[in-house]
């Protein structure tokens, strides 16, 4: 097998996971999932609910610690197969979440990813470990921000690329890519089922395998 495309990059939320991290940390309080879920659907634009999410829950290390290991238990049905495919197909695989950097980093080393491919947003803590800030420096924490990442990616290095995930968020990386494929797996977003190149909706990530690969 051969990988259609050279690039290939994954959302984590509700895509290569089936948790969103950032309601896990709020422990089902219901103004941050409310939040989530009209950032997620594009109702509201993700710079005016990223730092008013976290302003509320305030999560501390030992909170992010432990929603890493969650993801790692949290992984969607066939993910480690379908990166495993796609690294052995000879893709390059990037993550590209607005996700907690902490958080996102067992998932990866778990997967196989490089550090210098997952692109998330770090948090801040004090010396006593509780929540100091984000990186407001980030463009994943912003409308357009993976968009400008994924874009900023393909202006290194020639090559055709994919881009997978389940929101709005997502979506805005379709200009830059080749193939925007819409991962319904988890949560079926209308918004991008409408506008995505591919939308996939069975419960297993191994269902985008035929879109990126070739004999």
């Amino acid at each position: 097998m051969k990988s259609k495309y050279r690039f290939v990059f994954f959302d984590v939320d509700s895509t290569l996971v089936t948790i969103e991290g950032i309601d896990v940390l709020a422990d089902g309080n219901p103004e941050v999932v409310r939040l989530t879920e009209a950032a997620m659907n594009g109702d509201i634009p993700i710079d005016e609910v990223y730092g008013r999410r976290l302003e509320i829950i305030r999560p501390t290390r030992d909170a992010v610690d432990a929603l890493g290991r969650q993801y790692v238990r949290s992984l969607v049905t066939g993910a480690r197969e379908t990166i495993g495919a796609l690294r052995d197909a000879g893709a390059h695989l990037h993550l590209v979440t607005a996700g907690i950097a902490q958080a996102i980093a067992p998932l990866a080393t778990e997967l196989g990813i490089a550090p210098a491919n997952v692109h998330a947003v770090a948090l801040q803590f004090d010396g006593a470990g509780h929540y100091a800030g984000f990186d407001r420096r980030s463009l994943l924490t912003r409308n357009g921000g993976k968009e400008l990442v994924v874009r900023a990616i393909l202006s290194r290095a020639k090559g055709s690329s994919a881009f997978i995930g389940d929101g709005v968020s997502d979506l805005e990386t379709r200009p830059v890519v080749d193939l925007f494929l819409g991962f319904g797996g988890v949560h079926i977003r209308d918004r991008v089922q409408q506008n995505a190149d591919v939308y996939v909706t069975e419960p297993t990530l191994q269902s985008v395998l035929p879109y990126l690969l070739e004999d």
